[in-house]
């Protein structure tokens, strides 16, 4: 869940992949929701990825950006392909400031098992459609991210790794 920290001061950790193992890129794997460490890169930060994101009231495409956050990147793929979004809800929505998925639990404190390093964009690069990770405070990031969706969003301080946008 976004929460403003923007009293806290803390330096940004430097990331580190994980041991869980990539997976298939074909999608050839059972649903897993509950994992014992992060990813390994799996990914080629070079490449330009895509998420669909199927709703109860439409689809949308988000073009996802390595180049800005390899890791985060990294392991939104792996839980995509893992099948750790599939049937969840996205489980908190306000009108003019963002949308919230990505917790199985749809409790808002649901997550993968493990947490992993903020890769902070500069103040003022959050906008209309931005992907952006929810986290709890400081290199907490799981599974939960946001879509802004209004002014309210893109005036958020820069405590919450960007890593896509909707196209």
């Amino acid at each position: 869940m976004p929460t403003d920290t923007s009293d806290t001061t803390v330096a940004p950790a430097a990331f580190t992949y994980g041991t869980t193992e990539c997976a298939p890129v074909d999608g050839a794997t059972e649903q897993t929701q509950q994992f014992d460490d992060s990813f390994q890169l799996c990914i080629d930060p070079a490449k330009t990825y895509t998420a669909t994101v199927t709703t109860n009231f439409g689809e949308y495409t988000a073009v996802l950006d390595p180049a800005k956050a390899p890791g985060t990147v990294n392991n939104f793929v792996n839980l995509a392909r893992h099948k750790y979004f599939d049937d969840t809800v996205c489980h908190r929505a306000i009108p003019g400031f963002m949308v919230q998925c990505g917790d199985p639990t749809a409790s808002g404190s649901g997550g993968p098992g493990y947490k992993f390093a903020d890769e902070l964009p500069a103040a003022g690069d959050y906008k209309i459609g931005s992907l952006a990770m929810a986290n709890s405070g400081p290199n907490t990031n799981g599974s939960q991210f946001f879509v802004i969706t209004g002014d309210q969003g893109v005036g958020l301080p820069p405590n919450y790794t960007l890593f896509g946008q909707v196209t």
